[in-house]
């Protein structure tokens, strides 16, 4: 490898940037519990390529394999797609990041993986998990409690989840004006205002919320109804999710994954 550059560490994710024999990759590095949800995402990487989104492909290992084993978890290589990455804090960056998470939730309607259905919990969260301090062991049942009495009380559009969806992965190619992403997953099914939920906590400012809120409404598939009354229920669930992120894990492909938004 000639180069490698940490993206994020997500909720459910680590990402590098590498280049090697003067290609460019993205590599994806999740925990061995994750792999059918790991499979299902590059899955779906496929679907948003047919359908027009630059989404790169996944690389196969000279076994055939869509991902290999590492001592702290599965790692999974795709060709990025050409453009640079999303600015969290300009707002026209952010109408991008809206309109392209938009976009491709409504490309994934109607795909299915078996994968998708192997998480008993599509946001992951546990409140007797074992290495949570006693605060954030309180701040995700509150959460989780919450989003229950939500997804009781009101009718939420589900769909295909990103569930890391970043600005660092979304990508404008200046050139062509062409619109992509680095990745999709490992991918779960929930309601879709989550994967906007995550965004919303990792834009920077107010007007890059509010721009980024306005481009998905315009673009994906949740009317805006849902968005006010569902948004500000799973930001908090969010939130909790990034508190309950368990500890780095060191053995990365060659730097140790930056810390994503936590507020």
């Amino acid at each position: 490898m000639e180069d490698v550059r940490s993206i994020c560490r997500g909720v459910h994710a680590s990402r590098w940037e590498l280049t090697a024999a003067g290609r460019r990759y993205t590599a994806t590095l999740v925990p061995a519990a994750a792999r059918a949800a790991l499979e299902a995402g590059l899955a779906a990487l496929d679907r948003l390529g047919a359908s027009g989104i630059a989404a790169g492909a996944a690389e196969r290992t000279l076994q055939g394999g869509l991902h290999t084993e590492t001592g702290t978890g599965l790692l999974a290589l795709c060709r990025r797609a050409e453009g640079r990455p999303l600015d969290p804090a300009d707002p026209v960056d952010a109408r991008w990041w809206g309109a392209v998470l938009g976009t491709a939730h409504r490309a994934l309607d109607e795909f299915f993986h078996p994968g998708l259905q192997a998480n008993a919990s599509w946001h992951g969260l546990d409140p007797d998990a074992p290495h949570l301090s006693a605060e954030t062991r309180d701040a995700v049942a509150r959460a989780v409690a919450a989003v229950t009495r939500l997804c009781v009380t009101d009718r939420l559009t589900y769909g295909v989840l990103h569930r890391d969806p970043w600005a660092p992965l979304f990508l404008i190619d200046p050139a062509t004006g062409r619109t992509g992403l680095l990745g999709w997953g490992p991918a779960g099914t929930g309601p879709l205002v989550y994967d906007l939920a995550a965004a919303v906590l990792a834009a920077d400012g107010a007007e890059a919320e509010a721009e980024l809120v306005d481009a998905y409404a315009r673009a994906g598939p949740v009317p805006r109804d849902e968005i006010e009354a569902a948004l500000p229920v799973l930001i908090e669930l969010r939130r909790a999710a990034l508190a309950a992120r368990r500890p780095v894990s060191r053995g990365t492909p060659g730097a140790s994954p930056a810390t994503g938004p936590s507020r």
